[in-house]
């Protein structure tokens, strides 16, 4: 590695460094004092122990001298990836060489020719390179990436993860602990650098934090459930949300922890307004959260109709507050700055708007424009009866009953 990957890619998390306890980051991945299950979903604890930094700790400058052989952890990284451009080619290559230091990255490339030519030779050496399988079919790409990269994964514990995602050496290790317990693992994925648009998309973030958990960039799995269970829906926009319902329904346990904050890089503006309409249909397999945006069009209407701009200033306060409860959990404020808050009420409102344009869409369109296709579903219906009797989350230190 030069010296300017060793600038941007560091060991980081190094078993030397103070800010890296390893009985601390051992001890804050079980409790096992959780709870009896019950039929339906049992909420175990789950503890960070005393400091998040344990699993988030940014890229820092590798001291001189330092040694650049880390330790190499038994998991696959799969990058699912189709380019038309080779605009961020220097940087991925930078972060595949330091990922290819300590876990097996497999990139399943189904850019054109020319491409995928060059990234062969940008990345030979560094990481496996391959084209998606051609016996699977589908029509969501990533998912086809996905399918091939796990079954080729030559580990149990693998890491699912989109092109823009920056895992540090630390939220890998806490990741590949997680597997040992849980089938799925659904990080935290937080915007860095905040340009406009991912401070907007923020707001967003933190209003899925406040609820519940959010929905990132990249997952974890476990290469024996993915593969016993057959995969996941091909066909489907919401992949992510797609296999997490999948797991759920094959009975497996799913950790959603909220202090396990991996980076990720901004699109650019325009990409970012070409997805508004795309991201809002994943709500159609969410009927709550459809219903909620489809009413804040009549609802915005209705106060203004009523001439009380108290109930707007109110409303939008409230949302306000509920994104900083967002921001506040697990150690939230260290990566999200505090004016993102703002930006939740602007989201709900495009969310109003767009949730409208989705349905439009489907009724007329028969779907959402997905490359050269349209998909029809969002994603399959929440599973009612899994196979085991219950399914654990595991949270953030917290037993819900």
């Amino acid at each position: 590695m030069d010296s300017s990957q060793a600038q941007r890619y560091p060991g980081s998390g190094s078993r030397n460094d103070p800010l890296f306890d390893r009985r601390k980051c051992g001890q804050m991945l079980l409790n096992t004092d959780r709870d009896p299950v019950r039929h339906g979903v049992a909420m175990s604890s789950f503890s960070p122990a005393e400091d998040v930094r344990c699993a988030t700790r940014r890229w820092e400058v590798a001291p001189e001298g330092a040694s650049t052989s880390p330790a190499r952890l038994p998991m696959t990284y799969v990058l699912p990836l189709r380019w038309h451009t080779d605009t961020g080619l220097a940087e991925l290559t930078d972060y595949l060489r330091w990922l290819g230091q300590r876990v097996e990255v497999l990139v399943v490339d189904g850019s054109p020719p020319p491409l995928f030519a060059r990234h062969a030779e940008a990345w030979r050496g560094s990481v496996r390179h391959l084209p998606p399988d051609p016996s699977e079919r589908g029509l969501n790409g990533k998912v086809l990436g996905v399918h091939t990269g796990v079954r080729a994964a030559g580990h149990e514990h693998v890491v699912i993860a989109d092109d823009d995602v920056r895992y540090d050496e630390s939220a890998l290790s806490a990741v590949h602990r997680l597997l040992g317990r849980a089938d799925l693992v659904r990080p935290q994925n937080y915007f860095d650098p905040l340009p406009w648009h991912a401070w907007w998309d923020t707001g967003r973030t933190l209003l899925n934090r406040a609820l519940g958990a959010d929905y990132p960039g990249t997952l974890a799995v476990r290469r024996s459930t993915f593969v016993a269970m057959g995969g996941y829906d091909r066909d489907v926009l919401f992949e992510n949300l797609e296999l997490i319902r999948t797991v759920r329904g094959y009975g497996g346990t799913e950790a959603a922890p909220a202090w396990l904050y991996v980076r990720r890089l901004p699109p650019d503006a325009a990409h970012f307004r070409g997805q508004r309409v795309r991201q809002a249909y994943d709500d159609l397999a969410q009927p709550a959260r459809l219903l909620t945006s489809l009413a804040v069009l009549p609802a915005l209407a209705a106060v203004v109709a009523s001439r009380r701009p108290g109930l707007l200033v109110g409303a939008a306060a409230g949302v306000v507050a509920l994104a900083e409860t967002g921001r506040r959990r697990a150690g939230g404020t260290r990566v999200f700055p505090p004016a993102t808050v703002l930006a939740a009420p602007l989201w709900l409102l495009e969310r109003g708007v767009c949730g409208w344009l989705a349905v439009t869409q489907r009724l007329l369109l028969g779907g959402v424009r997905y490359g050269d296709t349209r998909i029809r579903r969002a994603a399959n219906p929440a599973p009612r009866n899994p196979r085991l009797p219950a399914i654990l989350h595991f949270w953030l230190g917290q037993n819900r009953r």
